[in-house]
């Protein structure tokens, strides 16, 4: 394998890894979405109820 060979592999491989590791800390630091509540008018928390 030649040298440029080597560094265009190198370098793709390197790319890769990094935005895979970038985006799978993105995807485990995401705060969850407040689900919505199918028993809305049921529910105690001021927050999940229905705003006029």
């Amino acid at each position: 394998m030649n040298t440029s060979a080597l560094v265009v592999m190198l370098t793709t491989m390197l790319l890769v890894t990094g935005l895979m590791i970038y985006f799978f800390f993105r995807v485990v630091n995401t705060p969850p979405k407040p689900e919505p509540d199918s028993y809305i008018d049921n529910d105690d928390e001021p927050e999940r109820q229905v705003r006029p």
